[in-house]
């Protein structure tokens, strides 16, 4: 300051040296007192100064995990042909076109019950009508087509349509109608055939076309395939199921269309393979499992879980939402699952590099890999339930992230392996439901923004937003306007504050504590 200065080089006497010297005391003293009260003015400011909420700083890195989509072409119906249609409709009275009738094909029909016996090639088959005690039962040597054509089958006594085939079916539900099967409570053996739901194939069934079908099963599965099941295009809904809502054996894979299940049991198993879902929206409701993919006996299958894209929904009274025995990989689509277990659920990897995620479980992990979990992108809210349940839960393994913007709730959370991640992490402590919690820079620079679903003890968060060498308040409370949240997770809008809360942090390192408890199986 300049006086000061001064007084070091005027060759002043010394009475005035000292009245200088003394005016210059009480001057810095002023100046102290007004620097001081300028520090409170600046910090009330800061408590009360609207921030903007800024979504466009997004970061992702190269995708690891699977990334096929179960391509097959001969699962195409455009690369088969069909060149004969044998007609069946339901009625009073069953009637029956059969152009191949002592050509390779034989229709035979005994109170509503339909057999087929075709040991001949590209032959389709189109059912309609309605019966209330009747079934369609298929042997074919090849692969078929079946098109539901407005049909509505009712069995009292077993499978609405079972196919004692290994050979692909092509279902084919025709655009603008409308088609349901129902089973019975108790079916009546055939030998040694398997008959393990309302409609049943030992091949393949792959189904397309722009109808809809309906189905409820009593006795077990709903849809159920001894090899796999696709689902290119199509609305399937299973109104209730006394098991599975869909079962398989060696694959689910899914292209488009919707599906709409609600099940005793889980809403799609595979029991000794895999699931890749490519697109489709999704709504489940079960008692167990929502998507799970395992192996029974064989255990070198990869019973692996692959999301590529597609809307899926799913609430859990009792079990997981998502699980592979193995590998899960979310690469992209919206995803929404409520369960009382883990909400998601992997053997040995979780892989997430895009799409939005909301992971909830009232009584375990909202997401538990029992080996590693990487977060390369996409935007992920994970919520588990109180201690020792956790919102990341891998144990003592490797959690990397290297990109996306995560929240992890819970009575704990696993630590981010700083070796290994290039994107910063923060635990905090415990924070009250419904609550908004902000963090912001020193400058005012919103990092997150986030509206809290139920209390807990610790959260975890990683986003690009938050830098290294930086220094971080935390605010609780207050209200956002014009805002848009994705699974609370604000994404846009003005936050107006709330109170300043005590905890400030720096975050000097890749993984930064300011709070809160890794639980039993932090790191």
């Amino acid at each position: 300051m300049t006086p000061t200065t001064s007084i070091f080089v005027t060759s002043a006497p010394v009475w005035r040296k000292a009245s200088l010297l003394s005016t210059a005391f009480l001057a810095g003293i002023l100046l102290a007192s007004c620097s001081k009260e300028d520090d409170v003015v600046t910090e009330q400011e800061a408590s009360s100064t609207a921030v903007t909420i800024d979504s466009t700083i997004i970061s992702s890195a190269t995708p690891e995990g699977n990334t096929g989509n179960a391509e097959n072409a001969d699962d195409l119906l455009a690369n088969s042909t069909f060149s004969s249609v044998v007609s069946i409709n339901f009625g009073t009275t069953v009637s029956t076109t059969n152009p191949l009738a002592g050509a390779g094909v034989t229709v035979t029909e005994t109170n509503g019950d339909v057999i087929i016996n075709a040991t001949v090639a590209e032959v389709a088959y189109e059912l309609s009508g309605t019966t209330t005690n009747g079934s369609v039962k298929i042997y074919s040597d090849k692969k078929f087509k079946l098109t539901l054509n407005g049909v509505n089958i009712t069995n009292s006594d077993g499978p609405a349509i079972n196919i004692q085939s290994g050979k692909r079916a092509f279902v084919v539900l025709n655009d603008n109608t409308t088609n349901s099967l129902t089973d019975g409570t108790t079916y009546t053996a055939s030998g040694t055939e398997d008959m393990k739901g309302t409609f049943f194939s030992e091949g393949q069934l792959i189904f397309s076309g722009n109808g809809s079908l309906s189905l409820k099963s009593n006795n077990k599965h709903a849809i159920c395939s001894d090899d796999y099941v696709r689902i290119i295009s199509g609305k399937i809904t299973v109104t209730g199921a006394a098991s599975d809502g869909i079962h398989t054996n060696d694959a689910f894979i899914v292209d488009g269309g919707e599906i709409n299940i609600t099940a005793t049991d889980d809403g799609i198993q595979c029991e000794e393979g895999y699931i890749v879902i490519n697109n489709g929206v999704f709504k489940i409701n079960v008692v167990d499992k929502g998507i799970t993919a395992s192996w029974d006996t064989d255990a070198t299958i990869d019973p692996y879980v692959t999301i590529n894209n597609g809307t899926i929904d799913i609430t859990s009274s009792a079990g997981e939402g998502i699980e592979s025995k193995s590998v899960l990989t979310i690469n992209n689509g919206t995803i929404v699952v409520k369960t009382a277990d883990d909400a998601l659920n992997a053997g040995t990897f979780i892989y997430i590099n895009g799409g939005t995620t909301y992971a909830f479980s009232s009584s375990n992990d909202g997401i538990d890999s029992n080996g590693k979990i990487t977060v390369t992108g996409g935007k992920t809210v994970a919520v588990g339930a109180g201690s020792p349940e956790q919102g990341f839960d891998c144990d003592n393994s490797t959690f990397k992230i290297v990109g996306g913007f995560i929240v992890g709730i819970g009575g704990g959370t696993s630590t981010p392996t700083a070796t290994v991640s290039t994107q910063p992490s923060v635990i905090l402590g415990s924070g009250t439901a419904n609550d908004i919690i902000h963090i912001q820079s020193n400058e005012g620079v919103e990092v997150l923004t986030f509206e809290i679903p139920k209390s807990y003890s610790t959260m975890l968060f990683s986003n690009p937003k938050v830098k290294t060498g930086q220094t971080y308040k935390v605010y609780n409370g207050g209200t956002v306007t014009n805002g848009k949240s994705v699974n609370g997770l604000y994404v846009s809008g003005t936050y107006n504050p709330g109170t300043l809360s005590s905890t400030t942090f720096t975050t000097s390192t890749m993984v930064t504590r300011a709070g809160g408890s890794t639980g039993p199986g932090g790191r």
